[in-house]
């Protein structure tokens, strides 16, 4: 696969996300309570894996938009076919999907070393960039 079809495939996998918490957080509080606005009371009706799945969508969105601005600047600058954007594209793209069932699953250290390869592969890409 490319650069861009990882990250495609990445940010299909963050769209879809959502799925597991939402499923969790109707089968907690039901339908109706979860199109409600949230509130306290909601929310404490929620398995910690529901709140804990909701957390880690937000960190693969918020890590997301850095991740996939870079990808797409190697892309113009004609880089991201270098085999190590290539490689991590596919890191990033394993180490979200890792990070988030760790998160969800509450296993705080292997959490923060799954964000941590996230991480690197983003600095790699921007390496890639500046590299030339």
């Amino acid at each position: 696969m490319t650069a861009l079809q990882w990250l495609a495939a990445t940010a299909l996998l963050t769209a879809l996300l959502t799925l597991p918490y939402v499923l969790g957080r109707i089968g907690a509080v039901g339908l109706m309570g979860a199109m409600a606005n949230p509130t306290p009371e909601l929310e404490a009706g929620e398995p910690s894996w529901v709140r804990r799945g909701k957390a880690a969508h937000y960190n693969a969105v918020e890590n997301l938009v850095v991740f996939a601005t870079l990808v797409l600047v190697a892309q113009a600058s004609g880089v991201a076919g270098r085999p190590i954007v290539v490689y991590a594209a596919a890191i990033y793209f394993f180490a979200r999907l890792a990070h988030y069932l760790v998160y969800a699953l509450g296993i705080p250290g292997l959490r923060t070393l799954t964000w941590a390869a996230g991480f690197v592969a983003t600095l790699m890409v921007a390496w890639a960039i500046f590299a030339g």
